[in-house]
């Protein structure tokens, strides 16, 4: 610690923070064994060897530890298949995928979590010039906002589902940049019932991003039909160097296949390049590395707490996603915030973050990433946009101990005491 010269009372309150933490921490700890084990089952039961871990080139036929990883998510995740790909270049383009799946011309896509988060509004057609989105394909769209608590408004899900025109619906279960809450899986499973209550044909599409492994069950195991993600989140465990997955119901994941390819192609094809081993070890260690994630957002949470600064969730709730919200009330404390958080990264720490009009969003967004893999949201990461009130998202870290330096840096940045 005297290396960086980290104030006596950030100190201080770092270790009143870990001492209140206790509880929490052993509950993520639970958490994480169980899911361990997950993982581990279907490790054994799809006898995973060194032959997995080849690779192929060109056009990727009789790949084994691709298709041998396609049926360990789909186990893990309670699917009946899945899609584990490096050719996906971000969630968004898993999740692409899988709205297109589930989505045809004329029918009406519902989301039941409010507006998604701005790259998906392009995907959609709501936002942008629209080429190319499901808009321009032909599907409407409608939405059902949150309660002003957070909580999903179930009668307003219930009337909004039973219209004959909603083909598909959208549960984003991460809060991406906005106020509310991430939704915890129970959450997820009202909403599903409400809706077969009504729709019992519409196609239920879960955005997974930065929820995977913080709880026992996964959307698909609570009635989703499609769940999406990225690899570079919680699944590629840090390892994982690019790539998204789908999992779900077969004949969808299929479907979302032959989008990300071509009809006639579907998933057989897509060499891996040598990045099997990175994916399999990466999956393996998610369940830790996520529990590595929590515990630095839980110590966040109670820091900043400490000092006066709204947050969510809160350092005793429970957390349902990685992302972990600070509320900074001006431009300049959040970007020294992140400015704090990159100078204790592995990785680029010499380098301070300033604004930049960033792809997909409508805002300038400046982002503290210093990460092995560039963008990867489950090494520790700050990002927000050039916003009223000024909203920090914070999410990951490989490690607590290094999660924890990161913190108190960034603390130690906004007291100016450095």
């Amino acid at each position: 610690m005297s290396l960086y010269n980290i104030s006596p009372k950030i100190t201080e309150l770092a270790r009143e923070v870990e001492s209140s933490l206790k509880d929490v921490f052993s509950h993520i700890d639970k958490n994480s064994e169980f899911c361990t084990l997950k993982v581990m089952s279907a490790f054994h039961d799809f006898r995973v060897s060194e032959s997995c871990f080849s690779g192929t080139t060109g056009y990727g036929y009789n790949d084994l530890g691709r298709d041998t990883l396609d049926k360990i998510y789909a186990r893990v995740f309670g699917a009946e298949s899945a899609l584990v790909r490096i050719g996906f270049v971000n969630g968004t383009h898993a999740i692409a995928s899988a709205l297109f799946a589930v989505c045809r011309p004329g029918s009406t896509l519902l989301s039941v979590t409010g507006a998604p988060y701005d790259t998906l509004q392009r995907t959609i057609g709501i936002a942008g010039d629209g080429y190319g989105s499901l808009k321009f394909y032909g599907t409407d769209y409608s939405q059902v906002d949150l309660l002003p608590n957070g909580d999903p408004d179930i009668d307003g899900i219930k009337k909004a589902a039973s219209d004959s025109r909603v083909a598909s619906v959208i549960i984003q279960r991460s809060r991406g940049y906005s106020l509310r809450r991430a939704l915890s899986i129970s959450d997820i499973e009202k909403i599903i019932k409400t809706i077969r209550e009504v729709n019992a044909s519409a196609f239920i599409l879960v955005d997974n991003c930065y929820g995977e492994f913080t709880e026992t069950r996964e959307p698909t195991e609570v009635g989703a039909d499609l769940i999406a993600g990225s690899l570079i989140k919680n699944p590629g465990g840090g390892l994982a160097p690019t790539g998204g997955y789908i999992a779900g119901k077969a004949e969808l994941v299929e479907r979302a296949a032959t989008r990300m390819t071509t009809a006639g192609i579907g998933g057989e094809c897509g060499s891996t390049l040598g990045a099997n081993r990175l994916l399999y070890q990466g999956f393996f260690m998610a369940p830790h590395t996520v529990a590595q994630a929590l515990k630095t957002a839980a110590f966040c949470a109670g820091m900043m707490e400490k000092l006066g600064f709204k947050t969510s969730p809160s350092s005793d709730e429970t957390q349902r996603d990685i992302i972990q919200m600070i509320e900074f009330g001006s431009a300049d404390k959040l970007l020294k915030f992140c400015a704090g958080i990159q100078h204790g990264s592995p990785v680029d720490s010499y380098v301070t973050p300033v604004p930049w009009a960033m792809p997909g969003y409508d805002d300038e967004v400046v982002m503290a990433a210093g990460t092995f893999i560039q963008g990867a949201s489950i090494e520790l990461s700050c990002d927000g946009p050039i916003r009223p009130p000024f909203i920090g998202y914070m999410q990951g870290g490989l490690t607590y101990e290094s999660g924890k330096l990161g913190v108190m840096l960034a603390a130690d940045e906004i007291l100016g005491t450095k």
